[in-house]
């Protein structure tokens, strides 16, 4: 048990410390309601402008007095706040990473315009313009991700600097302890600072990770939490649990503002999703044979083919003009056909031109062959043609693969295709991986494309698979175009 001198100093150190996150989020949530109240005046009054003061051609119907859409607007936007609070909205968990909160967003603001859609209905007298209503919605969906979008990349720099951060204690040094802890410590703007691990095994002062120590025992479990100001404890060693737990569970207790995190002893299998049923009133997790289910999975499926069908048609032109210069620019087949992992386990040829010089493996150094092996890529590759350069650097070469998806092997956004000499990086991931199709874009696109290791290319595409959304991979698609372009990372 730690010592009420120590409890009294620690605390005092945590009420003095001036970027502990619990006592900085209510100034930061204030400013992003205040920010949610502009965008929100400003997609209404956006909304009447369009409607009322351009010869809009179709739905003429509705009053357009001044007056009339000031008291509307004014009864509106508190009404939107509650929503936003109810949907979870101002709850820093929320906040500051994953597409849950455009998610969020999107859905309050739908709701709120079906209620006011509903209320014109039970009141004839009230006769909102259909077009106003219509033009208000899509502008306050814009207007409130967008704002949201901007105050994101702000929390971001705080917590790059060490501000809105939860600091937080590992229960268990185990390796899932670890992989957790290294996950969160990799990402800085998730907003996780790991102080360190409680562990029965290990001696206080081991290095776990780099600079991230051992700094108590279960027993003492209390007193490391106020000692290092700890916001959350993130249990990851169930054994140590159940042999302490009356311990801990009293220190919990005690800490009422700690944050408790399970991570349970079956992390990996959290990747490829489970249902809950109970047989003879007995609870049983079901593993799901593909991770991306149900309506996702129709969602993802319409966007994948659709995508891919109209790209083709637009691009049509394009794939017929580079088609002409890879024959032309050097001998050899105009696609190149790359046998790589799909889902399930199967492989199939994935698309691409041709950017390499047909006898190109004859024109590697031993040097370059042992880079390849470890790294997958080579920045100066001799084997790659002069048109090659710029196919590639444009991601032009990968345009082919929109094939691929319409055929059903590969979607528009997943993770980055692997061949089968690859899987071996993916360690105990691998079999999370084959669950989904590759994509033609995903995290690894937006994150840094070819100068990402395998290491960085694993963490990614696991949070891909355990986050997905269909949000999620309209932001994917969103932040690649601008990449490609100026082409950052390709080679």
């Amino acid at each position: 048990m730690s010592s009420p001198t120590i409890d009294r100093v620690a605390r005092k150190r945590l009420q003095n410390d001036p970027r502990i996150w619990r006592d900085r989020w209510p100034a930061m949530l204030t400013i992003l309601a205040i920010g949610d109240i502009i965008a929100l005046i400003a997609a209404f009054m956006l909304a009447y402008l369009l409607r009322f003061y351009t010869n809009w051609p179709i739905f003429n119907e509705g009053s357009n007095e001044p007056h009339f859409y000031a008291t509307l607007m004014l009864a509106l936007v508190p009404s939107w706040i509650a929503l936003f609070a109810l949907y979870g909205l101002y709850k820093p968990h929320y906040l500051g990473g994953g597409t849950q909160e455009y998610t969020k967003v999107f859905n309050a603001c739908t709701l709120g315009m079906l209620l006011v859609i509903i209320l014109t209905f039970l009141i004839p007298d009230v006769v909102v313009a259909r077009a106003w209503l219509l033009l208000a919605w899509l502008a306050s969906v814009s207007f409130t991700i967008l704002w949201r979008f901007s105050a994101r990349r702000g929390m971001y720099q705080l917590r790059r600097q060490g501000w809105l951060t939860e600091r937080v204690v590992v229960l268990g040094a185990n390796a899932e302890g670890r992989a957790v802890a290294m996950q969160l410590k990799a990402a800085p703007i998730a907003g996780s600072h790991i102080v360190g691990f409680v562990d029965d095994a290990l001696d206080v002062g081991t290095e776990v990770l780099p600079d991230v120590y051992v700094l108590g025992s279960s027993t003492t479990f209390q007193q490391v939490v106020l000692q290092h100001r700890a916001d959350a404890v993130i249990i990851a060693d169930t054994n140590l649990v159940r042999e302490r737990m009356s311990t801990i569970r009293g220190a919990i207790e005690t800490l009422s503002q700690l944050n408790v995190h399970l991570s349970p002893g079956l992390f990996d299998l959290l990747t490829i999703g489970v249902q809950v049923r109970e047989q003879a009133n007995v609870p049983l997790l079901t593993l799901n044979k593909t991770r991306i289910t149900g309506l996702h999975a129709c969602g993802k499926a319409i966007l994948d083919r659709g995508g891919a069908l109209a790209a083709l048609i637009i691009f049509s032109p394009l794939l017929l003009l580079i088609a002409l210069l890879v024959r032309l620019d050097s001998p050899g087949p105009i696609i190149h056909r790359r046998r790589v992992m799909g889902a399930g386990n199967r492989t199939f040829d994935a698309f691409k031109f041709r950017s390499m010089y047909a006898d190109g493996n004859a024109r590697l150094t031993s040097e370059q062959r042992q880079e390849l092996a470890t790294s997958g890529k080579l920045k100066e590759d001799p084997r790659v043609t002069r048109l090659g350069n710029f196919l590639r650097r444009t991601s032009l070469d990968e345009l082919p693969q929109l094939l691929n998806v319409l055929l059903g092997q590969m979607s528009l956004v997943g993770p980055r295709m692997i061949t089968q000499d690859e899987l071996h990086h993916f360690g105990r991931w691998q079999h999370n991986l084959l669950m989904v199709r590759p994509g033609l874009t995903g995290l690894w696109q937006i994150s840094g494309r070819s100068n990402l290791g395998y290491e960085d290319r694993v963490r990614l595409d696991m949070h891909y698979i355990r986050n997905y959304s269909i949000w999620l991979d309209l932001y994917i698609i969103f932040r690649t175009i601008p990449i490609v372009l100026n082409g950052h990372g390709a080679y």
